[in-house]
């Protein structure tokens, strides 16, 4: 029979041993970088003459990935599949990425990354960029309009359908650098009142529209860097883990640097954004460690996609840098360059550092991967094109293909499919902005391309004549995957 006393003591032991399992689940921080190319980080491109001391710092501490890749070639795809685990080309967005205040592409039914880990215990917060869509309010009722002759957007009221819908506890951030509205919005609200309309501003790609008195773009990573080191100081304290997911801006345009590392690359103004994105991830680090979480700190470091043209390819080439490290095509292709992306992950009190990864991943794989660590089992409908990368990331030699086949996506919504060695496009040019792009350049040239990726990495060799029942084989592949709503084992879904 039960004592009272044996009552107290059991439910202290409940309350200890669940706050004690809680504080053993690592902490998550994912840092997503904006167009930073594969060659970008000298621990992945030895050749490369920008100097990237911190991302190097997480080769040494945990695994480097040399055969990862985006979910797509452009950025809202990428972060859509990202925090899904499924791929963009599945949801309502079928090519290129959402602009002019769209709305929302991921419903607050389906489970994402967020919704996921809060459910196993975790607080969740983002800070960045998010450009996933909102549900933006109007004073009459109608469609958004942001022009200088005519304006309908109510910043009033409260936003719906962002971060707080889909299982995140906390959002600072914005929609997009280079959209408006150019004001951070915090929760659901903005701070402030965007009531200046800037046909311009002085860095190139802003889009003309709406934004607050005096926005300076130049200064949006280092207040990114300051919240999030304070965010990490402050959940430190506490017994439950976090899941913190850093979409920053750098370096995608407007290439705005902040004044102390205007000049320091010795490149271009490209680069020396690429260094305060190493700054900022040098940030991250020493808070974890001032703050004494980061050996059971899960810390990710990744790009959206490969480097955009915006950074000057042929000035950089000059001075002996290539951001896409001899691959070919850069963001919006089907071509390495456009997908192949950096990636390192560090776990001190779980993985022993200087490891390679050598298999072919997606950012897509950390939904299921996370899911798998957490101890949380994955519903059919949930994480469709998600492989769990727990094997290799206790065992970087691990000889078994963790994923059947990857499928790659462009900006124009063309798509590709690589199963171990072989890449098929099915498409005769880039699939994006890079050559052969256009209708005249691609005229006359084979309706697919098949690589050899092993022999052929820079995709030199089209032998799709050579090997017909391998491009056979990879297109029923791919359309296998488009039918049954997922490319993982389960019950088939459907797609938007």
């Amino acid at each position: 029979m039960f004592t009272m006393r044996t009552i107290i003591i059991s439910i202290f032991c409940f309350i200890f041993l669940r706050a004690h399992s809680q504080q053993e689940r690592p902490n998550i921080i994912f840092i997503l970088a904006d167009d930073l190319g594969y060659g970008d980080v000298s621990s992945f491109n030895p050749q490369g003459k920008i100097a990237t001391p911190n991302i190097d710092r997480m080769a040494k501490a945990g695994l480097r990935f040399t055969d990862a890749h985006s979910g797509s070639a452009v950025c809202t795809p990428t972060r859509y599949g990202l925090l899904t685990g499924r791929y963009s080309w599945r949801s309502t967005l079928k090519k290129g990425v959402l602009f002019d205040y769209s709305r929302p592409i991921i419903p607050s039914t389906r489970t994402t990354m967020a919704g996921m880990l809060r459910k196993q215990g975790y607080q969740t917060a983002v800070m960045g960029k998010w450009h996933l869509g909102w549900n933006w309010l109007t004073t009459d009722g109608l469609k958004p309009v942001d022009r200088a002759d005519a304006f309908n957007l109510d910043f009033s009221r409260p936003l719906g359908g962002g971060p707080l819908d889909i299982g995140f506890d906390y959002f600072f951030g914005m929609d997009a650098p280079n959209l408006p509205p150019y004001v951070y919005i915090e929760n659901r609200n903005t701070l402030g009142m965007p009531d200046t309309f800037y046909t311009t501003l002085p860095y190139n790609d802003c889009r003309p529209g709406r934004g607050i008195k005096g926005w300076d773009l130049k200064t949006i990573m280092g207040e990114l860097q300051q919240r999030s080191v304070d965010y990490i100081s402050r959940s430190s304290k506490q017994q439950q883990p976090f899941f913190l997911y850093l979409p920053i801006t750098a370096p995608h345009t407007p290439i705005a640097p902040a004044d102390q590392f205007r000049g320091k690359s010795g490149l271009n103004v490209y680069a020396d954004f690429v260094m305060e994105v190493d700054g900022f991830v040098g940030a991250i680090q020493d808070a974890l460690e001032r703050n004494g979480i980061s050996e059971n700190t899960i810390l990710v470091f990744t790009s959206d996609n490969g480097c955009s043209p915006e950074a000057n390819f042929a000035l950089l080439a000059g001075k002996g840098h290539d951001p896409s490290a001899g691959f070919r095509g850069r963001k919006a292709d089907l071509f390495e360059g456009g997908h192949r992306v950096p990636l390192l992950l560090q776990w001190p009190a779980r993985i022993k550092g200087g490891g390679t990864v050598r298999q072919t991943v997606l950012l897509n794989d950390f939904m299921a991967s996370f899911a798998a660590i957490t101890g949380y089992r994955l519903k059919d409908d949930e994480a469709e094109d998600s492989y769990d990368l727990s094997p290799l990331l206790f065992n970087p030699d691990y000889k078994k293909r963790i994923r059947e086949a990857s499928v790659h996506h462009s900006y124009f919504g063309d798509f590709a499919i690589r199963q171990g060695k072989w890449k098929l496009l099915l498409t005769p040019g880039s699939g994006g902005w890079s050559y052969p792009g256009t209708e005249k350049e691609i005229q006359g040239l084979p309706a697919v391309q098949l690589y050899d990726m092993e022999a052929d990495p820079a995709e030199k060799e089209n032998l799709q004549q050579r090997y017909p029942k391998k491009v056979k084989e990879l297109q029923d592949l791919l359309n296998k995957y488009k039918s049954q709503g997922r490319s993982t084992a389960g019950k088939p879904q459907q797609n938007e």
